[in-house]
């Protein structure tokens, strides 16, 4: 048997590549010290696996940014607006610009779209395709990856993302064509990398198709088979591995075993139950990796558990077509349990049921001697221990608490509706809160400069005071109060100071949670975070934000909204217990959070944010699933929502997701008020609010938060008109695409005089 894993974490074991890709935008380093960084950290990975005893070691697994944009540079689909850096600049400036947007020297050039990885939090950029779309092979990075590995003493497996899957992930720019249509245009790229590979020794590559896990339509199937038939027709010596995750093959095994590779990944953590008909349906000539170690979440591997899969595989097909790995890419997980020194921070009890990156890595190759005949003592003893931990996690105290869940029994249905329709409360809210047309406001965080971030530093630290933080942050709260009043916004908020992440912060406050010190996981490019983990019941055991939208509503006369992360959000950007159903553990989480709503209402505070960003992100991959988990997922943030009165007006935000299949159930929501991510697709988003005659308020986001450029007054107005043109006017919020938190003060107040010149322009327009 064989050891794999799909990928590793590049983001360095402490975060080295997001600190160098940041020195090298703000020109404060160069672009050799940057590819410096990238080379260690790709070649401890490495090293690291290969003392670890894994038989084929990822490469091209490492990125800078992100794995499709990779792909997209590498295979020349360079959007027309780009060619003037493609000419003249450095290939990673040219990279970088197609992230992140480009704005100086003249150029003022938008960034590529940005959209969730399948259903988890990593972010990827979106491919853009034309009807007359050209490849060529732009960048070598594949082969130079590989060459790396082989000079560093590894025979390392090429990770590529499969052509049908590449194509899926994009966006057709243009009407009137199929993006699979290029597939025939993209297929002798494809050819020449693996050539190039081919030249150099690869022996094995990893295509990563996950799309083979989703409802594909007839055309994708056939272009799965043609694709493939080709590229064995062109290379028969190269050994291919089919990896597919996050899902299980289902009604696509039959056409995933009957491509004509060498070995088929299954993820057999999200779906153990597609084993038995798998290993009846492949066929002689192919070898079965079996996705058994979690590369989604943190919990120590059962091994008896994982061993009986391995068993069943073994006794079908025998060892020898028989691979162990990872379920999927570990990018997803924190690099190295071993950094967890704070017992204060995570208890011993709690860390010892986790596993991160290097942790599986080990627990994979464990796997792979403990199914050998003969398992050495030590290997026997680590059987053991692991038996000893999952046995402990099982039986902990820590766990279970019983007022907890008998307030989730005693929950109705009533306790997940508003008393009043939308129009009622519509009339109601006015009434109070008094709004203009086109109202402006901020999605919640303002920039946290690294003043900020030093007072955090310091006071967890010791080195400040609880009263010497309080005034600072009341320093920095009580500026940007003004300095919005200042500029005109209608509807503000108190900027998060307080805030380390929006899910880590309140996790923090709330019992069953545990926290990590160096638990880092790339969300996108160098943006970085750190999960809380989900490990017992959860309840509120006090107010978590009422004392910082008190103090912030005390400073002016405007309204000031209450900031939280509604339930399904904190469940999905955590890792989650696996002991009970993610719907119940939700459920614990949307009363805790329906605590801290009705007391921000007691508080005087009269709009209250519950975001939203990863209700989309949550859904099944498989679409038979979704209603399902729609129902509790809508349940959950209306059981949050639904405590106030009439007046109080619930706002919702949601970022980087397609709306269109899911209208109703984000109607069902019922917020007064909800605010998505536009600026990036140029409104396209709005249309499924639009078709569907969406009858509550809406802010379509005018400014495109990641990406460091700020755009005009002009280019807001001509959004918004956009916007008008589909949605009318009465309904119109003005805000970004989502929180501050990222960006830098300079551009920040740039871009919002200018967006709240844009929505009085629009609101002129109308009064007349």
């Amino acid at each position: 048997m064989q050891t794999h894993i799909l990928g590793y974490p590049r983001i360095g074991s402490n975060r080295e590549l997001k600190k160098a890709c940041e020195q090298y935008w703000t020109g404060k380093t160069d672009v050799n010290t940057l590819l410096e960084t990238g080379r260690t950290i790709k070649e401890n990975n490495w090293k690291l696996q290969h003392e670890a005893g894994i038989d084929l070691i990822p490469c091209n697994d490492f990125s800078y940014y992100d794995q499709v944009l990779d792909m997209t540079l590498t295979v020349g689909a360079i959007p027309q607006r780009y060619q003037e850096i493609a000419s003249q600049k450095h290939e990673l400036d040219l990279y970088f610009a197609m992230a992140r947007g480009f704005q100086k020297e003249g150029l003022d050039i938008t960034a590529m779209e940005m959209t969730k990885w399948f259903d988890t939090n990593y972010h990827y950029i979106v491919p853009e395709f034309r009807k007359d779309q050209e490849f060529s092979l732009f960048s070598d990075k594949i082969i130079k990856e590989f060459i790396s590995a082989k000079e560093a003493g590894i025979q390392a497996k090429p990770v590529i993302i499969g052509l049908v899957t590449y194509l899926l992930l994009g966006k057709e720019k243009e009407e009137g064509f199929d993006r699979l249509d290029l597939a025939n245009k993209l297929l002798p790229v494809y050819f020449e990398i693996l050539k190039g590979l081919e030249n150099h020794g690869a022996e094995y590559i990893q295509f990563d198709e996950p799309f083979l896990a989703l409802d594909l339509s007839d055309k994708a199937k056939e272009t799965y088979r043609l694709i493939y038939a080709e590229i064995r027709k062109q290379f028969p010596n190269l050994k291919f591995i089919l990896a597919t995750y996050f899902e299980g093959l289902q009604n696509n095994l039959s056409l995933a075993s009957s491509l004509p590779v060498d070995v088929l990944h299954i993820d057999l953590v999200r779906c153990p139950e597609q084993l038995d008909e798998v290993l009846q349906t492949i066929p002689e000539t192919l070898s079965l990796s079996l996705g058994i170690v979690d590369g989604r979440n943190i919990w120590k591997n059962d091994f008896e558990k994982s061993l009986k899969f391995i068993a069943k595989a073994v006794h079908k097909i025998g060892s020898g077509r028989v691979f162990i790995a990872s379920s999927c890419s570990l990018l997803h997980v924190p690099a190295d349990l071993d950094a967890e020194k704070n017992e204060e921070a995570l208890s011993g009890e709690i860390k010892q049921w986790m596993a991160f990156a290097k942790q599986k890595v080990q627990e994979i190759v464990i796997l792979q001697k403990l199914a050998s005949e003969n398992p050495d003592y030590n290997t026997l003893q680590q059987l053991a221990e692991n038996k000893k931990a999952i046995e402990n996690r099982n039986t902990s105290a820590l766990i279970h608490h019983p007022e907890v869940k008998d307030r989730v029994d005693v929950t109705t249905e009533e306790d997940a509706k508003r008393s009043s329709s939308f129009q009622a409360r519509k009339k109601s809210q006015q009434d109070i809160l008094q709004l203009p047309l086109f109202p402006t406001t901020t999605i919640g965080s303002f920039p946290q400069t690294k003043e900020v971030r030093a007072w955090r530093s310091k006071f967890k630290k010791g080195e400040l005071s609880a009263a010497q933080y309080d005034a600072l942050l009341k320093e920095e709260t009580e500026r940007t109060i003004r300095w919005q009043e200042e500029i005109g916004i209608d509807v503000l908020v108190h900027g998060e100071f307080e805030r380390n992440d929006m899910v880590e912060y309140f996790g923090e406050q709330l019992a069953g949670f545990a926290f990590t010190q160096n638990g880092w996981v790339q969300s996108y490019g160098s943006r970085c975070v750190k999960p809380p983990v989900i490990y017992g019941d959860v309840h509120r055991p006090a107010p978590m934000t009422v004392y910082w939208s008190e103090y912030a509503q005390s400073l002016t006369s405007k309204w000031v909204k209450g900031m939280l992360t509604g339930p399904v959000t904190i469940l999905q950007w955590s890792f989650v217990r696996d002991d009970q159903p993610r719907s119940l553990t939700c459920k614990q989480i949307a009363l805790a959070i329906r605590d801290e709503v009705t007391d921000l209402e007691k508080a005087g505070i009269r709009i209250i944010q519950i975001d939203e960003p990863a209700i989309r992100e949550g859904l099944p991959l498989r679409t038979s699933e979704w209603q399902n988990y729609l129902k509790w997922a809508v349940e959950a943030f209306r059981i949050s929502a639904s405590g106030v009165e009439d007046a109080t007006q619930i706002h919702t935000h949601m970022c980087y997701s397609e709306f269109n299949d899911i209208i109703q159930n984000i109607a069902d929501m019922d917020a007064d008020v909800i605010t998505i991510e536009c600026s990036r697709s140029q409104m396209e988003l709005l249309n499924a609010f639009a078709d569907f005659k969406y009858p509550n308020e809406i802010g379509p986001g005018v400014y495109d938060i990641h990406s460091p450029r700020v755009p005009s007054k002009e280019e807001m107005v001509e959004l918004l008109k956009k916007a008008q043109a589909v949605i009318p006017a009465k309904q119109l919020w003005v805000n970004p695409d989502c929180g501050l938190k990222t960006r830098h003060w300079e551009e920040t107040e740039k871009a919002l005089i200018a967006m709240v010149a844009a929505s009085k322009e629009m609101s002129e327009v109308f009064a007349v």
